[in-house]
Parts: structure tokens; C-alpha cells; sequence
């Protein structure tokens, strides 16, 4: 059993780090540009929700892909309360030419299986959490690893 969450572990470790080296991007900042690409147009409130991450997080890797000239801040040209993030046509261009994240994958694997499987491994997986005592922690449905997260946290 701890083979397997080592494997899963640095599986996880292995995909965030190759994503780093090979476009820059983190897990988190990729899936905020993915997801800023696809709305053209989105307030950090309504990002934070759509990638299950807290407001402060989002505005933190919104500051560093707009310091990398990925994405633009802007007032709404409606209600000037509201700053609008859009992605650029730089940000369009590296989202485009990155490879899907492990969670994309995964997910779709995942789908594919039949109900009961996939009923099972979340039984399953929801029973390791508790065992290590995991499973009262919040955790977003990203897999990234830690050290990534934390070079990130570090970056500001």
C-alpha cells in the first residue's frame, strides 16, 4: 500500500515538475489560465470558485502570470468595481502548447471506468485519507506536489 501512494505521490511530483521545466507553468497556474482562456473574461471571486481555490491564492498566481504578461487586469467597462482578468495572446499561445494536466487525464481515465469501480476507489481513497488522517483537510482538486506549491507560495 505505501508503495502505491509513493508511486502516486511521485507521479504527481514528476508531472508538476516536467510542466514547470518545459513551460514555466505550475499546476495552479495552469489550471488559472486554462480556465481564464476559456471565459474570456473572469473576475478573481469567480475564478476562485471555479478552481476550488481561496480568493488569496488566485489573486497570488493571478500577480504572477500577469507579471509574465499572461494575463491582463482590467476594470469592467460596465460596472468599474469589478476588475475582469483576461488572458493574452501570449497566454492563449503557452495554455495551447502546454500538455493537459495530470488531473485531466486522470479524470478522464477515471470517467471511464464503470459506476462501481469508480465507487469503489473513492471508497476506497476516502478511507486512506483517513487513515493518515487526512480527511478532515481542505485540499483543492488539484494534484500538484508540494514543492512546487511551495516555490510558488515562496515566489511572492
Amino acid at each position: 500500500m505505501l508503495i502505491a501512494l509513493r508511486r502516486v505521490i511521485r507521479a504527481v511530483d514528476m508531472h508538476s515538475r516536467s510542466l514547470v521545466q518545459s513551460h514555466g507553468l505550475t499546476g495552479p497556474q495552469s489550471v488559472i489560465l486554462r480556465e481564464t482562456v476559456a471565459a474570456h473574461g473572469i473576475t478573481a471571486g469567480e475564478l476562485a470558485r471555479c478552481v476550488s481555490l481561496s480568493q488569496a491564492t488566485v489573486s497570488d498566481i493571478v500577480k504572477r502570470l500577469e507579471s509574465r504578461q499572461l494575463v491582463l487586469r482590467s476594470r469592467d467597462t460596465q460596472d468599474k468595481r469589478r476588475v475582469v482578468i483576461t488572458a493574452t495572446k501570449q497566454g492563449e499561445a503557452l495554455y495551447a502548447s502546454a500538455p493537459p494536466l495530470l488531473q485531466e487525464t486522470f479524470l478522464r481515465r477515471f470517467e471511464a471506468l464503470k459506476e462501481w469501480e469508480q465507487s469503489m476507489l473513492l471508497a476506497a481513497m476516502q478511507r486512506i485519507a483517513e487513515l493518515m488522517d487526512a480527511s478532515d483537510l481542505d485540499a483543492a482538486p488539484l494534484l500538484t506536489s508540494s514543492s512546487v506549491m511551495a516555490a510558488e507560495a515562496v515566489a511572492d
